[in-house]
């Protein structure tokens, strides 16, 4: 649905015309799984699946809230009543974007918001994290406050940790509110310094793709949090502030002070070793090297499967499949126990290997997953 047909369904549904159209996109993440929250490196891509929002002010304190995906009328809402965890729909993101400016101090008044998307959902996309920045791009616009994208993506952050009561990183609001066409976001969380990285695989003859299991996942359940506090343990336990501390080269030492303490071990010694895998993947796509970035992508699989836990059966035939059909590398991105799974292949091996992995899962018993073309997109913007 492009910025007329949302202009129209505002219209239809709240008799007025928006004060505009904006749109922010998922993302894909190429390496730097669960290190966000770990002040580490993350490499996200925006892709070109958006949430699109036609919204205009109001003056009475009134939220109303309507999605086009979403079965139903419009939710409305009174903006002095919001209040973190008390609502757990959909329109507890968007609210929770309201509830973190008005909390922030800017002014927001009320608003009128029609939303669609095409960001799949509980695909480990950040549809979440698109519903937010959309939202909160269009009211710095109507209203004013000229934050940056930074910020904006820190807001965000706040309305799902604070309001939805997820414990999600950073990773996923600022690659929607800051990515760039045509390249991937180096982003070190600790400082929110960034930097666009080229990443033109088309050039090179190469496709990522994303295999969607269509296994639904939800961040702010238990297994999440849980690897979040074991992290938090680690850093306490090795007298650092964040596990971003430990140096890769100090790896055993810290290993060897963590003696006893199994599950922590294994979710240090995996943040520790994907924070260099993105420092790698960084190197070598400013070099030019793509190609080369395929075993490290499978490294980073392997470490989230066998020492964080977070990938599933549906994810790891995704990337024992795409291996075997001679992918030059893949791993699972996103939150992990479901979601989806990225494959690094030359573009001539798309057809073949996309046949082998729906056969696999055919053969398996589960769902036909979606495939597509991850390709480097645009952040958030005003689209009309």
């Amino acid at each position: 649905m492009g910025a007329l047909e949302v202009q129209e369904g505002f219209t239809e549904l709240y008799g007025a015309e928006p004060e505009g159209v904006w749109a922010a996109p998922g993302r894909v993440n190429l390496i730097g799984e669960h290190t966000d929250y770990n002040d580490g490196f993350v490499m996200p891509f925006a892709l070109p699946h958006v949430t699109t929002a036609a919204v205009a002010r109001r003056d009475d304190g009134v939220l109303r809230l309507h999605s086009a995906d979403v079965p139903g009328g419009p939710v409305e809402l009174r903006i002095d009543d919001l209040a973190p965890q008390s609502d757990r729909n959909w329109t507890a993101y968007p609210a929770g974007v309201v509830w973190a400016l008005r909390e922030a101090g800017h002014e927001v008044t009320g608003a009128d918001v029609h939303l669609t998307s095409t960001v799949p959902t509980g695909a480990g996309l950040s549809s979440s994290a698109a519903l937010e920045v959309v939202v909160a791009l269009a009211l710095n616009d109507l209203y004013g406050p000229d934050l940056k994208g930074w910020q904006l993506a820190r807001l965000c952050q706040r309305a799902e940790n604070v309001y939805v009561g997820a414990p999600t990183g950073i990773m996923d609001q600022t690659a929607s509110a800051c990515c760039a066409s045509g390249h991937a976001l180096f982003l070190d969380t600790r400082d929110l310094s960034q930097r666009q990285v080229p990443f033109d695989l088309a050039a090179e003859g190469l496709r990522l793709l994303v295999v969607d299991t269509r296994v639904q996942h939800a961040h702010s359940d238990g297994e999440y949090g849980r690897r979040r506090t074991g992290c938090e343990k680690g850093a306490a336990l090795l007298g650092v502030d964040a596990l971003r501390d430990i140096p890769y080269d100090g790896l055993d030492a810290a290993l060897a002070e963590l003696a006893g303490e199994e599950e922590v071990t294994r979710l240090v010694r995996h943040v520790v070793t994907e924070n260099e895998r993105a420092e790698r993947v960084v190197s070598l796509l400013e070099a030019g090297d793509i190609r080369s970035i395929g075993p490290i992508l499978t490294e980073g699989h392997a470490s989230l499967r066998d020492d964080f836990r977070v990938s599933c059966p549906e994810l790891d035939l995704v990337v024992d499949t795409a291996l075997a059909s001679g992918a030059l590398g893949a791993r699972m991105t996103g939150g992990g126990f479901g979601g989806s799974a990225i494959v690094l292949t030359e573009s001539s091996g798309v057809p073949a290997l996309t046949k082998a992995i729906e056969q696999s899962f055919t053969d398996a018993g589960h769902r036909t997953p979606r495939v597509f073309e991850a390709v480097p997109s645009a952040g958030a913007r005003r689209s009309a």
